[in-house]
């Protein structure tokens, strides 16, 4: 896998990296996820490692422990959709990916327990993770076709081909919890915006200076180059930017942080791909998009409960 089982660093092992410090029946539950416990033990600790040193006040540790429970949630959410449908992993495949990975470690004057000490895990805790790594990996190929796959590069060639797009955007934030009226006006105040731009009455970057909800506003809005995928905007924002040519602007684009015009200011080709050379890099990044699909069907199915005092 691109991630490599043997760092194992991303969302599908967030949860197994905070298993719990204390009994479940003498820690406080933070959330329950299909009758299966989080403990806030185990959302601290994974947060403790995540910003040691970082001093936070009541409102900020309870907004950090929701954002850390929300990666623990859908570890969890996938785990269990794994132990039904998921292919067994022998153990021995577990070993042999440990003994690899700890070689590599040596060669590189590391070890093993270095790298679980840095990581915050246990031997255990690993193996628990590159299992989930392992078993979605063999669950998708079970599933995927190469024709599926060959569409796939296809249609995401600019992730392929390392393409990259400058862009600027001007926000109006609304978040899930805002109201269906606030929503609406926040959406009309930026098609005004829009209308007014693409009219020539108002300058993209004096527009963003004054009323960009974003960091970016004292920059005009600019906030760089973006990947088509695999970066930390949201990919509805980066499918829109990928889809306009340099300097037009875009429809009004929704994201769960609110409603963003996007002007794309330059574009870098990047270097032309083949799906031949890029299988590996094709199922993966097909797998993320399978893990991303999944996890929003599981949700809606799911009973969670979150209890974050």
């Amino acid at each position: 896998m691109k991630r490599s089982i043997g760092l194992a660093l991303g969302g599908l092992a967030i949860a197994t990296w905070a298993s719990a410090q204390t009994p479940p029946e003498t820690s406080v539950v933070a959330a329950t996820v299909n009758g299966e416990t989080i403990t806030l033990a185990e959302v601290d600790a994974l947060l403790k490692h995540t910003l040691p040193l970082t001093p936070l006040t009541a409102s900020q540790q309870r907004q950090m422990r929701i954002e850390v429970l929300a990666d623990m949630v859908d570890d969890l959410l996938l785990r269990q959709f794994l132990r039904k449908n998921g292919p067994q992993v022998d153990p021995a495949e577990i070993d042999a990916q440990l003994r690899a990975f700890g070689q590599k470690l040596k060669a590189e004057g590391s070890s093993l327990e270095e790298f679980y000490k840095q990581t915050g895990q246990t031997e255990a805790q690993v193996r628990e993770a590159w299992t989930t790594a392992m078993q979605l990996s063999g669950y998708v190929k079970s599933l995927v076709t190469e024709e599926q796959l060959k569409a796939y590069y296809q249609a995401n060639k600019d992730h392929f081909d390392r393409v990259e797009v400058k862009v600027r955007h001007i926000v109006i934030r609304a978040g899930k919890k805002t109201s269906s009226a606030e929503r609406a006006a926040a959406r009309a105040k930026l098609e005004a915006l829009r209308a007014e731009i693409a009219a020539g009455k108002l300058d993209f970057a004096t527009a963003a200076k004054k009323f960009s909800h974003c960091p970016s506003a004292a920059a005009g809005g600019d906030i760089g180059y973006i990947l088509r995928k695999g970066g930390l905007v949201d990919d509805n924002f980066a499918r829109a930017a990928f889809a306009l040519p340099v300097n037009a602007l875009s429809e009004i684009v929704e994201t769960d942080f609110g409603y963003h015009l996007l002007q794309v200011v330059d574009r870098k080709p990047g270097i032309p791909s083949t799906y031949e050379k890029s299988a590996t890099d094709v199922l993966d990044t097909y797998t993320d998009d399978f893990r991303a699909e999944l996890l929003t069907q599981l949700r809606k199915e799911a009973r969670i409960q979150i209890t974050v005092p």
